[in-house]
């Protein structure tokens, strides 16, 4: 399959990526770097000098195409090799509290807090889905991972299952690099979308849970059995405490030499656990993002500069 140079398959490995010296070894696999000496992790791992890195992919903020496009310039600038588009999100309303007149010493934000937007539902007729299709084909410069999270899942999208997945059908078939079709999907609505990306498209088989995390084991069996449904298994749990966060870095930790494809992380403090030590697990790909701010932590999420630190500090990377 031929990759454009520029647009909706672009390859991470031309343009402003070709800066991170890191030559791709084939479309879509995980991107190793070589370097001059060991570094500590190698030498643990028996390698002599490569390093092996999972796919960073941008989860773009906004509710918005333009609001998107921005941020999907700033995750290309910082070296991020592809982006998800959230397009339930463009279903809602960013709205932002009025900050208060006057405020008393007791009642005025600590460093950690802030407030969240509201996010209003608009109607399903408010968003041209074929317009917007074809701005981030001619906006976006990294390869795309094109989501619709149901309400269910933790999404917005207003609208019926159905109407939810004639999205996730026209997204398709725009050919995009990836599409995220949930494990809950019913069984011949997902094999049709599966027949339509194949060839094309590789398929995402994610679950999104705001329960804790069941244990380890349970959660290996959940990926052996998803993996079966697409080329890469994304798992996501509300972690709940420290407890929920263990459980899925063992769950990772136990999957690392599996040969499965997979990204697993957490929603809550500690969820980003897995996503900083991802090297160390032999995690496919990372989610991450362009925001900034200490609630990220709480959330288990961790902006794209921290997260290339953390390697660097861990020694992951040089």
């Amino acid at each position: 399959m031929s990759i454009p140079e520029r647009g909706w398959l672009f390859n991470p490995t031309n343009g402003l990526a070709k800066k991170r010296h890191f030559p791709l070894l084939k479309e879509d696999s995980v991107i190793f770097r070589e370097s001059n000496h060991s570094t500590w992790l190698n030498r643990i791992l028996g390698s002599s000098g490569w390093m092996e890195l999972p796919l960073v992919c941008v989860v773009l903020s906004g509710c918005t195409v333009d609001g998107m496009l921005k941020d999907a310039a700033m995750a290309t600038a910082s070296g991020a090799d592809l982006v998800e588009v959230r397009l339930d999100r463009l279903w809602v309303k960013e709205v932002f509290p009025e900050p208060t007149e006057e405020a008393s010493e007791d009642s005025k934000p600590r460093r950690n807090e802030r407030r969240e937007p509201e996010y209003v539902p608009q109607p399903l007729d408010s968003v041209d889905l074929s317009d917007v299709l074809d701005s981030f084909k001619q906006g976006l410069e990294l390869p795309v991972i094109i989501t619709c999270r149901s309400e269910s899942q933790g999404g917005y999208f207003p609208g019926t299952e159905e109407e939810r997945l004639d999205v996730l059908r026209e997204g398709i078939k725009s050919g995009p690099s990836w599409v995220d079709l949930e494990f809950e999907i019913e069984e011949k609505a997902r094999k049709k979308l599966a027949d339509l990306a194949s060839g094309k498209t590789k398929v995402i088989c994610s679950q999104h849970s705001s329960e804790r995390p069941p244990p380890a084991a349970e959660i290996v069996s959940e990926v052996e059995e998803m993996s079966k449904l697409g080329e890469m298994v994304k798992i996501c749990h509300a972690t709940g405490g420290t407890e929920g966060s263990l459980r899925l870095f063992e769950a990772a930790w136990e999957l690392k030499e599996s040969g499965i494809k997979n990204s697993i992380m957490g929603m809550g403090s500690g969820g980003d656990w897995p996503r900083i030590h991802a090297p160390l697990l032999h995690q496919h790909m990372v989610y991450s993002t362009m925001q900034v701010g200490w609630h990220l932590a709480y959330k288990g999420k961790i902006n794209k500069s921290d997260l290339s630190t953390a390697w660097k500090l861990l020694g992951y990377t040089d």
